[in-house]
């Protein structure tokens, strides 16, 4: 077997077996493979394809590039996955709830790039957390508090690592078959009983439309459910933002106004969707109904909230961040007010573009080495539909500079619709793929 063969039998379209998959995927993490034919590799499936078969077989190929981890604890190994969008930070409240349902979350995240932002980074907004950690420290972080939020170590599907890096290059990003093998090699790795994916559609999210989101969802559904992982997607409206702020420690601060009770929103009803499913379909729930209201009362009865302090400290956090977290979080020192230029209803927000400005602030990367202010973002963003007068506010700005401040409340205003009819405002749960 060769990468010549391989390469050739792509190019004319012929299907390759699960040997060949297996072989590159080896090849990709041991350095078999040189970048030109990573990159030949990456343009043959992006223009060819690959059939249900051979996207199994390649998710299956990349996870096993690596470590696989198992587990030996006294419940079912449960995770979520986001395709990504803007204002969502879901999983800081849904994986320490579902650690006070019961559940073991081993939750491997990732950072932010481009206009979506990063879990890990909202996290070590918090100061002293660190998300790199050990495999034995990911043990006994998830069997001590329930739930471990961390990065991928180098022995995680280290094939998909190669391969995204020569994708990225090669603008083979936006293969189907490439994106699910991504996703699914490293949730796979972490040795989950279920997984729940919630599938964005709508500006703020990199699938625009839903004929593309359902096609992303029912892919990585039926992959993940192919490869022995019971797995269900939801489709969930991103046309604004989850929570009314974009930023790492301006969505740490909405994140514990939820866990502490002052606040609820589409990031609790969500998170409550999203969990149920998966409580349910570990039998941790009679049904998905009554995991979602587990999930509520976790987080009502301030459940939730613990485990999420005790996580927080355990990678490095402050001991006392669930009670006093406003103290912690730091804060931009310039502050703008972004105002409606005329009176009428939000009619629509440019998800994409906030997101944007919020990574010209320097809130977010561009390429994976630029470095993240923690403090800068958006807070107080308009709901869709709501009917605001000339002046009102429409965001806030929080910024380092004043040049930069200036820039984000001119793209802020452009990003915000008006109109003088109310707009019909999208359910946040779609649709369910199974």
């Amino acid at each position: 077997m060769s990468a010549r063969a391989i390469l050739a039998r792509l190019r004319h379209g012929q299907p390759l077996e699960q040997a060949d998959l297996r072989w590159v995927a080896e090849a990709l993490a041991g350095g078999g493979l040189s970048d030109a034919q990573a990159g030949a590799f990456a343009m043959g499936i992006c223009l060819n394809g690959l059939d249900e078969a051979g996207r199994v077989a390649l998710t299956l190929a990349m996870r096993d590039s690596g470590q696989v981890l198992d587990w030996d604890l006294d419940g079912p190994v449960l995770d979520k996955h986001s395709t990504g969008g803007v204002g969502d930070c879901v999983s800081l409240v849904l994986a320490p709830a579902l650690a006070a349902c019961g559940a073991f979350v081993p939750m491997i995240s990732g950072r932010g790039l481009g206009h979506t932002g990063g879990t890990l980074d909202k996290l070590e907004a918090v100061p002293g957390v660190n998300t790199q950690v050990e495999e034995a420290r990911l043990r006994g972080i998830t069997q001590g508090v329930g739930c471990a939020i961390v990065g991928a170590s180098g022995d995680i599907a280290p094939a998909d690592r190669r391969l995204y890096a020569v994708r990225d290059v090669t603008s083979t990003v936006d293969s189907l078959d490439l994106i699910t093998a991504s996703i699914l090699s490293k949730k796979l790795a972490a040795g989950l009983d279920g997984l729940v994916l919630d599938v964005k559609v709508g500006s703020g999210a990199f699938m625009k439309d839903m004929e593309a989101a359902r096609a992303l969802a029912g892919a990585l559904s039926g992959t993940a459910n192919a490869a022995g992982c019971r797995t269900t997607a939801l489709i969930s409206d991103m046309s604004q933002p989850l929570v009314p702020a974009l930023g790492n420690a301006l969505e740490v601060a909405e994140v514990m106004r939820v866990l502490r009770g002052e606040a609820r929103g589409p990031i609790l009803e969500l998170s409550a969707a999203l969990g149920g499913v998966l409580l349910a379909g570990a039998g941790l729930a009679q049904d998905v109904q009554a995991g979602a209201d587990a999930i509520q009362r976790a987080v009502s009865e301030g459940a939730a909230a613990e485990r999420f302090g005790r996580m927080l400290a355990a990678l490095g956090g402050p001991v006392s961040f669930v009670e006093d977290w406003a103290r912690f979080l730091p804060e931009a020192t310039v502050i703008r007010q972004v105002k409606a230029p005329r009176a009428g209803h939000v009619a629509a927000i440019d998800g994409e573009a906030l997101g944007l400005a919020v990574v010209a602030l320097g809130g977010g990367r561009r390429v994976e080495s630029d470095r993240i202010d923690p403090a800068v973002g958006l807070s107080e963003v308009v709901r869709l539909g709501t009917r605001v007068a000339a002046g009102e506010t429409l965001a806030v700005v929080h910024a380092s500079r004043s040049d930069q401040a200036d820039a984000a409340l001119a793209a802020v205003q452009a990003a915000i619709t008006l109109s003088d009819e109310a707009p019909e405002v999208p359910e946040l749960i779609l649709e369910r793929v199974d």
